[in-house]
Order: structure tokens, then C-alpha cells, then sequence
């Protein structure tokens, strides 16, 4: 029955990856794109969630147990958790089927998410967060505090999100479509994100009574069975496996499945600012997620979809950590002159790390013969530094001539190519066109989708090579 876990994990890592379901870039947009279109699939998950928790609870199916609030350490937690995930640059799920399309950058962050989150429960740090938690409210959730029928919530919670999902549906059928791949089969295309909002919450559904029937009271959950992996691998102690264990696993492998069937796995290494930003977001998100009682599965899509307190304040909290680190750390380039030619990246670029230009100038061959630069000592594996040569440093994007420019963000992790992208956009002229190859595959979705919201014209948009794409835009007249 334990291996039920890997086959609902595997399904959940296809759904995830196909859907770029990541919960980061569903908050990141309320504060850099000002939206709430992508954080309405969130609720999607959390509507389908808690209609079928209720119902499985009303039947007796399960009986979930009730995690009581300790208001320091969830929102403490919550948001060292959404700083992580601004770092790492995707959440717990998100951490996991990005490492399943190559991202080294998101192996190192997973390992340290591991390393801290069972430092938490198990090891040096246990004590910490025993102590953070000992100020517990004993408040459980909310419908129990009023002592109403959770069927309430969940119908209410599900009405407001149809006509969320309709509002947004309406408003994109009143504007030009995004664009599509040119040369891709439809079956390689992604998901529609509330679509897959409502498979991951069907999933979690399911995952409630095939879960408890081994004795794991809980449903999908990532920091608990990231934990026990490492504690496994470690000590080899098999009570460490469980359900919730081999659902992490089977995510991986399922999101690998699905990206390498899509030609978009590809091994991308990292440059060395990357790294550690990775190595520090992946030990704030278990340090956070453990305090905060989960991550943005175990708190944002199950608690919040059992409206306890720990859930609903949690994930406030995330969003208003990754608003923060968003501020921060999510920022274009500053274009200014430079004597000499200089390679650096875009992540130091982005930070404004002391040394390091601020410009970014880009070195890149005309569109159509663009290509992913590799390692050449490492046969197979292209090197994601987001490396960048200065050879006009008066400028962000180098001008190919008849009103076209190129802007290379091959090796730059999400959301930097779409940033980089706006800010070289915002200075050129109407019926200019700006060639972008990148390599995110988030990239694929926000990139068009910018584009039409803004209104620009995509005026070609192809995938180059396993894992990489070229999209020529070019500027509307935003005067009009």
C-alpha cells in the first residue's frame, strides 16, 4: 500500500511540471506583475482541496488531525519561508520538479532544504524550534472556533474562486491570446495553470485515504518527507519510510518523466552567486517551513484547505516574505559604460554584489543562430551561469540592426529573464523588436503572457534546443 505514494507522486510531479504549478511565482506576481490571475490557481487547488476533505471527513473516510497554532513560530516561519523560496527560486514542490528538469541551482537548494528541515525536527536545531513553538494559542481552525460545519468555508471558498477563475477568464478572452510555440506538437504544450490547479487539488484529494491506510494521517506534505529522506539516507533507518517519503520521490521521477518527454530537461549549472543564494534559500525554507508547521503544500494547499489558523496565517506570511525578498533581490539591471570588455552574471548584475558592473551588455549572435553555450569538459551539460559579455556596455541589448536587438538571458534563472526583458523593453521605440533566447522554462508562459498584457507583439516564438527558446517581440504603441 506504501507504493501508492509513489504513483500519487509521480502523477502530482507530471501535473506540477507540465503546469509550471509553483507557488513562488503565483505570489511573486502580486507584487511585480500586480495580479492575482496566477494566485487564483492557487485557491483553484485549495477550493477542490476542501470540498473533498469535507466530504471524505463527512463520510468518515478520514479523520484529519488538528494542528494547533503557535503564532510566533508559524509567522516567523512563514516568512523566513517565502525569503527562502525568493533565494532558491521556487518553493518546496516547485524546488523539486525544477531539480527534475536539471537545475543544479535547485539540487543545491533541495539538499540544504533537507539539511535544515531535519536539523529542525530531528537533530541540533530541535530544540530552537520546540521553543518557538511552546507559545501555542490551542486555536485549531476556524470553523471550529465558530462552530460552524466546514462545508460552509469550503462552499464559499469554492463560489468566490468560480467567479475569480470567470472574471480572469473573460478578461483574457477580451484580449489577444498569448503565443504558442511555433514549431512544438500540442501535446508538448503546458497545462492551463487552472487546470492543473484543479488536478493537484484532485490529487490531494485522493491522497488523504491512500495515505492514512498506511498509517500516515496526513495528505500531500514536502518538508516532513524531505526530512526523512535525508534522515534515511543518513542512518538507514527504514522507519524514516513512509508514504510521505516515497510521494516526494515519486514526484521527482514523474517530473522528470515529464520534462525530459517535452525536451525540456537539460542539465544547467550554476555560476557561483547562484550557488549560494541557493545554499541560503535552501536552509531558510527548512528552518521556516519547519517553524511555520509546512511549506507551501503543507500549510498553503492542506491547511488552508482545512481553514485552520496555522494554514491561513501561514500563508500570509510566505507572501508577504517573498514581497520582501521580491524588493530586494528582483531587480533589473543599470545599464552604465565600461572601459573594458567583462564577463558576470546576471544574479550579480541583479543584486548589485560590490565589484561586479551593474550593466548588462550582451554578446549574443543574431537570432536564428543562437545557441546554448556549453561546458565543454562536461559532455551533455550546458552551463547555466546566466554569463553575459560587455561588448556594448552603454547598452542592455546588443542592436542587430533594422530595429532589432538581442537580449541573451541563456543560463538566467526565473523570473530574471522577464525582468530583463521589461527593462530593455521600456526603452525602446514603437515597432522595435527585442529577440530574447532564454532558457527558463517558466519563461515559455510568463514571457507571452507579459508581452500581451503590456501590449507588445509576439512576432515568433520557437524552441532552439532541448530546454531552450527564442521569442521576438516587438514594442506596441503604448501611447494610444
Amino acid at each position: 500500500m506504501i507504493l501508492t505514494g509513489l504513483a500519487v507522486g509521480a502523477v502530482l510531479g507530471i501535473v506540477m511540471q507540465r503546469g509550471r504549478f509553483c507557488v513562488t511565482a503565483m505570489m511573486r506576481d502580486i507584487f511585480m506583475q500586480r495580479t492575482w490571475r496566477t494566485f487564483v490557481a492557487l485557491l483553484v487547488v485549495i477550493s477542490v482541496h476542501a470540498v473533498g476533505i469535507a466530504a471524505l471527513t463527512s463520510t468518515g473516510v478520514i479523520a484529519p488531525g488538528q494542528s494547533t497554532f503557535a503564532p510566533a513560530a508559524v509567522v516567523v516561519g512563514g516568512f523566513l519561508f517565502g525569503l527562502g523560496i525568493i533565494l532558491a527560486g521556487g518553493c518546496a514542490s516547485g524546488t523539486w520538479f525544477r531539480s527534475a528538469e536539471g537545475l543544479v541551482g535547485s539540487w543545491i537548494a533541495l539538499a540544504m532544504y533537507a539539511v535544515s528541515a531535519a536539523a529542525m525536527k530531528y537533530g541540533a536545531l530541535a530544540g530552537f524550534d520546540g521553543w518557538m513553538k511552546s507559545w501555542d494559542s490551542g486555536l485549531t481552525t476556524i470553523p471550529e472556533l465558530l462552530g460552524v460545519s466546514p462545508w460552509w468555508f469550503a462552499i464559499a471558498l469554492s463560489v468566490l474562486t468560480f467567479f475569480l477563475v470567470r472574471c480572469f477568464r473573460a478578461q483574457d478572452a477580451k484580449r489577444p491570446k498569448p503565443a504558442r510555440l511555433t514549431n512544438q506538437p500540442a501535446w508538448k504544450r503546458p497545462l492551463n495553470l487552472y487546470t492543473a490547479g484543479a488536478l493537484i487539488g484532485l490529487i490531494g484529494v485522493i491522497a488523504w485515504p491512500l495515505s492514512a491506510a498506511t498509517g500516515r494521517n496526513s495528505g500531500l506534505g514536502i518538508t516532513t518527507p524531505t526530512a526523512n529522506t535525508l534522515q534515511y539516507t543518513v542512518t538507514g533507518d527504514e522507519g524514516f519510510i513512509d508514504w510521505g517519503v516515497l510521494l516526494v520521490l515519486g514526484l521527482l521521477v514523474g517530473a522528470f518523466i515529464a520534462a525530459k518527454a517535452t525536451g525540456e530537461f537539460r542539465v544547467r549549472i550554476p555560476d557561483a552567486t547562484t550557488a549560494v543564494r541557493s545554499v541560503g534559500g535552501g536552509l531558510l525554507m527548512g528552518v521556516g517551513a519547519t517553524l511555520a508547521g509546512g511549506c507551501t503544500v503543507g500549510n498553503g494547499m492542506v491547511q488552508t484547505s482545512l481553514f485552520s489558523f496555522q494554514g491561513w496565517i501561514a500563508l500570509l506570511f510566505i507572501a508577504v516574505g517573498i514581497g520582501v525578498g521580491a524588493k530586494f533581490w528582483l531587480k533589473p539591471a543599470t545599464a552604465k559604460p565600461a572601459k573594458t570588455p567583462q564577463t558576470y552574471t546576471t544574479d550579480d548584475s541583479v543584486g548589485g554584489t560590490a565589484g561586479t558592473p551593474d550593466a548588462v551588455a550582451l554578446n549574443t549572435a543574431p537570432a536564428a543562430n543562437t545557441a546554448v553555450a556549453t561546458n565543454s569538459g562536461l559532455s551533455g551539460m550546458s552551463m547555466a551561469t546566466g554569463l553575459i559579455t560587455l561588448q556594448a556596455p552603454e547598452e542592455k541589448a546588443r542592436h542587430l540592426g533594422n530595429g532589432y536587438f538581442a537580449l541573451d538571458s541563456l543560463g538566467a534563472v526565473c523570473p530574471f529573464p522577464l525582468i530583463e526583458a521589461k527593462d530593455v523593453m521600456a526603452d525602446l521605440d514603437a515597432g522595435q523588436h527585442l529577440v530574447i533566447d532564454f532558457d527558463c522554462t517558466q519563461g515559455t508562459e510568463t514571457i507571452p503572457q507579459w508581452a500581451v498584457d503590456d501590449g507588445h507583439e509576439v512576432t515568433d516564438f520557437r524552441e532552439t534546443g532541448e530546454a531552450s527558446w527564442q521569442i521576438t517581440i516587438k514594442k506596441g504603441d503604448l501611447t494610444g
